[in-house]
C-alpha cells in the first residue's frame, strides 16, 4: 500500500489541507541530510558525500552510526524506483568489502580536518569500536515509490532481514513558510547483520601483537601514578576483575598508561610477570627491592586482601618515557577502556602518544 502524506493547517474549527510542493525536494535533500542526518531518525556521523565507488558509480551519502555500522544512503532523484533499489544494493555490496583502512581513507578525503576517531567521539561521546563496517544499513530516500518497488523493499527486509528501507521526505509551503515530512516504508529498525570472522578480520584495526593499554587508576586513598612512575610498575587489583587482565601483560611487551579521565602518562617495555603486589620487586640504584620496602605514597592494600582475587597485583616496567599526572595527554576519540590492560589496536592512540612524548626520535 503506498504511504501517503498528509498536512492540514488548523483555523479554528475549519481544516485547510496543505497540497505537497515536490519541485526542487530531491535535489535539496542531499545537502539537508549531510547538514543534519537526524532527519532520518538516528544520530550519524556522515562520513561521504558522492563517494566514488570501484564500479564507476558514486553514493550519494556515507555514515556511521553509533556502532559503527555504514549507512548507504541513496537520493531517487530522477532515477526510476526500481532502479534505485538496485544501486542501493550494488553500492551496499561494493561497501561491505571495505576495510577499516578504507573508511579511514574514505573519511580522510571527505573531512580532512578531523581524524576518525576525533569526529566519531564528538559526535556520540563515544570511542570509535574496534570493528568499523562490521555491518551495513541501506536507506532510499525519496518523495514516493511505485507499488513493486514497495513489495521489493518489504520482501527484502520483512522476509530476509536485509536493513533496507526508504524513508519519505514531502515537501509542504504555507505561508511563506516550509515544512518536511517523514514516514519510513517499513516501520523504522536500523537493523543490521552481522558477518562472519572471515570478513570481520577485515573490519577491524590489526593488533601488533605487542602493544597494550594499562588503565592506572591513581587516586588520593589508593595507588598513586608517582609511585609507578619512579619506580616502574603498574598495578590493579581489589578484586578478581581489576587484577586478571594484568596477568596478560608479559616481558617484552610495550604497554601506553593511562589514568582515567586524566590521559596517557607513561609508555614503557614489560620488563617481569605479574605478581601480588607484595611479592614484586623492581630494581633500584642496581639493587632488587621489593615494593612494599619502597617509601611509597600511595595504599595498595585491600579489604580481604590475603585473598589472591582481593590483592593488588603489579607488573614491572621499563618507562620510555613518563609525565606527571598533570600533564597526561589526552585527545577526543583516543582509546580507553574498562579492564586495567587491553590490546591496544587503536593507530591513532599509538600514534597520538608516540609523537606527544617524542617518541618517534
Amino acid at each position: 500500500m503506498a504511504v501517503e502524506m498528509g498536512l492540514w493547517r488548523a483555523d479554528g474549527d475549519k481544516l485547510s489541507r496543505i497540497v505537497p510542493t515536490p519541485i526542487g525536494l530531491e535535489s535539496q535533500l542531499e545537502s539537508y541530510i549531510e547538514s543534519d542526518p537526524t532527519m532520518l531518525g538516528s544520530t550519524l556521523l556522515v562520513i561521504g558525500r558522492q563517494v566514488p565507488t570501484a564500479h564507476g558509480g558514486f553514493i550519494d551519502l556515507l555514515a556511521l552510526d553509533e556502532t559503527a555500522a555504514v549507512h548507504v544512503i541513496e537520493l531517487k532523484r530522477d532515477k526510476t524506483p526500481r532502479d534505485v533499489t538496485a544501486q542501493a544494493l550494488d553500492y551496499g555490496s561494493w561497501v561491505s568489502a571495505l576495510s577499516r583502512a578504507e573508511v579511514h581513507a574514505i573519511f580522510e578525503a571527505y573531512r580532512p580536518d578531523i581524524a576518525l576517531e576525533e569526529a566519531f567521539a564528538e559526535r556520540f561521546n563515544e570511542t570509535l569500536p574496534d570493528e568499523v563496517n562490521a555491518t551495513q544499513v541501506f536507506t532510499i530516500v525519496a518523495a514516493s515509490v511505485d507499488a513493486a518497488t514497495e513489495r521489493i523493499v518489504r520482501f527484502l527486509n520483512e522476509g530476509f532481514g536485509v536493513p533496507i528501507n526508504v524513508v519519505f521526505f514531502r515537501h509542504f509551503t504555507d505561508n511563506g513558510a516550509s515544512y518536511l515530512a517523514r514516514t519510513w516504508l517499513v516501520e523504522h529498525e536500523g537493523r543490521a547483520i552481522p558477518k562472519t570472522a572471515s570478513v570481520r578480520a577485515k573490519t577491524r584495526e590489526t593488533w601488533n601483537g605487542t602493544d597494550w593499554y594499562v588503565s592506572f587508576g591513581d587516586s588520593p586513598e589508593g595507588r598513586h601514578w608517582s609511585d609507578g612512575r619512579e619506580y616502574g610498575f603498574v598495578s590493579g587489583g581489589g578484586g578478581e576483575w581489576f587484577s586478571r587482565t594484568l596477568k596478560n601483560l608479559t616481558p617484552g611487551a610495550r604497554v601506553f598508561a593511562c589514568i582515567p579521565k586524566i590521559g596517557y602518562v607513561g609508555v614503557g617495555t614489560v620488563i617481569g610477570e605479574a605478581q601480588r603486589f607484595d611479592e614484586t620487586s623492581v630494581t633500584v640504584d642496581g639493587v632488587d627491592t621489593r615494593l612494599i620496602d619502597l617509601p611509597l605514597s600511595g595504599n595498595y592494600r585491600h579489604t580481604d586482601d590475603q585473598d589472591d582475587t582481593m590483592a593488588e597485583w603489579a607488573v614491572p616496567v621499563e618507562w620510555t618515557h613518563t609525565v606527571p599526572r598533570e600533564q597526561g595527554f589526552w585527545r577526543t576519540g583516543m582509546f580507553a577502556n574498562q579492564n586495567t590492560a587491553a590490546k591496544l589496536r587503536q593507530q591513532f592512540t599509538i600514534e597520538e602518544v608516540t609523537g606527544a612524548f617524542g617518541l618517534d626520535d
